[in-house]
């Protein structure tokens, strides 16, 4: 099976279950927010020279996989997506950032008005506030969809999501402050 199926050559493309709509609706651009989000999860992790970085990129990466998911479910068909699809966003995820913010918020970081990525020298410190910056965006075009994703976790997630990135390019800037 080839990847170009040139079935988006009209401007049009799938969400589960045969669903059509057009490339430029508000849905697609959330998916698409959410997949350049788990790309530049990708540059962080190998950019990353801490091991909690390594390890918070990599578990999140694998429930955005459902998070799209969620994203990709035409409104109405929730039931048939939780029926074939076992990944979902859940409040034991947004509970697992809470707890990254509590232990990375301890380690008490000095900064003066605005932190400037990559100032610090540290390339995991700039890919992680890259990646805060792409979650933001991503957040606010979910936030913003005509019809609501219905499971409130999904912002959730992705708030959370966002304020531990940008305590991990904390991290990652201490890395470059050496170096």
């Amino acid at each position: 099976m080839s990847i170009a199926t040139r079935r988006g050559d009209n401007g049009e493309t799938d969400l589960l279950f045969g669903s059509r709509v057009s490339k430029g609706s508000d849905r697609i651009h959330a998916l698409g927010d959410v997949d350049e989000l788990n790309a530049a999860l990708g540059l962080l992790r190998v950019h990353a020279q801490d091991s909690r970085t390594l390890e918070v990129a990599a578990r999140v990466q694998s429930w955005l996989i459902g998070l799209m998911g969620e994203l990709a479910t035409p409104p109405g068909g929730e039931q048939r997506y939780a029926a074939a699809h076992s990944q979902f966003t859940t409040p034991e995820q947004v509970e697992w950032l809470d707890d990254w913010v509590a232990r990375l918020e301890a380690e008490k970081f000095k900064f003066e008005g605005w932190v400037l990525p990559g100032a610090a020298g540290a390339k995991g410190g700039a890919y992680a506030d890259h990646a805060r910056a792409v979650c933001r965006r991503a957040e606010r075009t979910t936030a913003g969809l005509t019809e609501p994703v219905p499971n409130a976790e999904v912002l959730r997630f992705l708030n959370r999501l966002s304020d531990v990135l940008w305590l991990l390019a904390r991290v990652e800037d201490r890395h470059g402050e050496h170096a």
